[in-house]
């Protein structure tokens, strides 16, 4: 459940300081990944109970599963800490250039704008690991308050502050309380909010985005991936408002359903949004986890007003699987004001032009870009510089790298194996693919989600043209039926595709893409307080 608007860095971080009245989230960047490091395995010196240690944090293992610890979570919390310290650095950043420009020069003005230690809400703190890795390893960082509701995760997490050095008990403050009141108790109060729940995050994302400072991050964690790809629709649809649907593509849509769903509630306090960073782990591996980062920029009304322009449904073909977006709002070229109005009717014919199956409707989802390039390479660079200080770094340099190569203007993508199984023929190499969509006047990139996925600007017309030149070169055995593959190839093609490599077509090796999990099972653990039943097979 990875996004970009076209802001300037300056104007970006001008907006974190000023404090207006309506925030609004921009998107810089969103991805899905595989979790690639772990932390070191748990030590134990004599008459000490055992302690892991991740990054310069150090906290005891709870061997009874009372205080919740998931060691997965690993590259989510090493990139939270890369976004957190480029946020606060370039906040710093733009502090200074404005004061150096004179443009504090009232005295009343710059006490009201004196700069302040950003300060952190980890909402659902459990052992309180991510708040004291925030203390210990962002420079410049303010307070990092660690809630949570369970009285022995609080009591943990004390443990746990005072066995780190005393920059961690003078920083961090742990509280036993419910996130949902106590961020609705500091509205606007936090510049950086992390919610990381153990499940939906639905039921926290109202009273989060009322606690988030205006120009302030937001970080979100949702582990019921099994929902918001498309496992139980209908409990997606009541949690998120979305209906996913299911395909190559579906955890990309559930990231966007969970951008949408936030929009939805950023919009009813008079703010929009637009996402920093998301995380989704593993396509390949099935492990149940997304992360998102939101930063809230500032708006006028009518910025808030043009959220329909960002949101689209999904019309996918239950036959060939193609896709098709259409927003849910428009505008009116005649009217300056740009006021957004709803959209007309469906842009897609009853049945599928490709197969001639009928198509679903999914969504609504976010629909504008969800990467911002220059960001992304931005923390890149910095991760590179300080690559010793994260356990992950092969893959959250390996997840920047992919997002910082991808097509931002195409929501979705395709599935090079997936055209093929349709139509039951060889597959081309992916170079190939891109070369004759890149060779037709398109652009073409692959996906942080998937190795074999292809992102295009191209229309799905297109893409199963050039399939059709590619069987004619590779002929098919010829079937009978309504299968979709048929009635496909039954048309001629279009054009005639050409399939020799083209400019960009190929990935440089310089870095892997897609790093392997290091251990088997690598996903979420059981819930705290939750044991995995044991059962005894009967010897006789």
């Amino acid at each position: 459940m990875p996004l970009a608007f076209g802001f300037s860095r300056s104007r970006f971080f001008k907006c974190c300081i000023n404090h207006p009245a309506n925030p609004v989230i921009c998107l810089c960047l969103a991805f899905s990944s595989f979790t690639s490091s772990s932390p070191s395995e748990p030590s134990a010196a004599a008459g000490r109970p055992a302690t892991l240690r991740e990054g310069r944090a150090e906290i005891f293992t709870d061997e009874s599963n009372s205080v919740f610890y998931n060691k997965a979570q690993v590259n989510n919390r090493d990139i939270s800490i890369a976004v957190s310290r480029s946020f606060i650095s370039k906040r710093r950043e733009e502090y200074l250039v404005r004061s150096t420009k004179g443009e504090l020069e009232d005295t009343k003005l710059s006490e009201q704008a004196k700069y302040e230690e950003p300060k952190v809400l980890e909402a659902l703190a459990a052992s309180g690991l991510r708040a004291i890795r925030y203390a210990l390893e962002v420079d410049g960082i303010g307070q990092v308050t660690a809630v949570d509701n369970n009285e022995a995760a609080v009591e943990a997490c004390k443990k746990n502050i005072q066995l780190n050095c005393s920059l961690a008990s003078s920083k961090v403050v742990p509280h036993l309380a419910d996130a949902r009141v106590y961020m609705l108790m500091h509205p606007k109060e936090f510049d950086v909010v992390d919610l990381d729940p153990y499940g939906s995050p639905a039921a926290f994302l109202d009273s989060a985005v009322q606690c988030v400072a205006d120009g302030g991050l937001l970080m979100c964690s949702a582990t019921d991936m099994a929902v918001l790809a498309g496992g139980n629709a209908e409990v997606c649809f009541s949690k998120y408002g979305s209906y996913p649907l299911r395909g190559k593509h579906c955890h990309e849509m559930a990231l966007r359903i969970l951008l949408a769903c936030i929009e939805s509630h950023a919009i009813r306090h008079k703010g929009t949004y637009s996402s920093y960073y998301i995380n989704t782990h593993g396509f390949l591996h099935k492990a149940n986890l997304m992360d998102v980062h939101v930063l809230l920029i500032l708006s006028s009304a009518s910025t808030v007003k043009s959220s329909p322009l960002k949101l689209a449904h999904v019309y996918q073909c239950i036959g060939c699987c193609s896709f098709h977006l259409q927003n849910i709002g428009r505008i009116n070229l005649k009217d300056k004001r740009n006021i957004a109005l709803p959209n007309f009717g469906f842009t897609v014919p009853e049945e599928c032009s490709e197969c001639a199956h009928k198509f679903v409707m999914g969504g609504p989802i976010w629909s504008n870009p969800i990467h911002d390039k220059e960001w992304a390479s931005c923390i890149l660079s910095n991760i590179h510089i300080t690559r010793d200080s994260y356990p992950a770094y092969a893959k959250i340099s390996a997840i920047l790298t992919l997002v910082s190569e991808e097509l931002p203007e195409a929501p979705l993508f395709v599935s090079l194996h997936n055209l093929c199984a349709i139509l039951k023929c060889t597959n081309p190499t992916m170079v190939m693919l891109h070369s004759a969509i890149r060779n037709a006047g398109y652009q073409t990139s692959g996906s942080h989600v998937h190795p074999l996925a292809l992102k295009t600007n191209a229309p799905m017309s297109l893409i199963w043209d050039i399939m059709r030149c590619w069987v004619n070169l590779h002929p098919v055995k010829h079937r009978t039926g309504n299968h979709p593959g048929n009635v496909i190839l039954s048309q001629e093609p279009k054009l005639q595709a050409n399939f020799s490599q083209a400019h960009g077509a190929s990935v440089p090796r310089k870095c892997p893409r897609f790093v392997p999990n290091p251990e088997k099972f690598w996903g979420p653990r059981p819930k705290a307080c939750r044991h995995p039943k044991i059962f005894h097979m009967d010897k006789s």
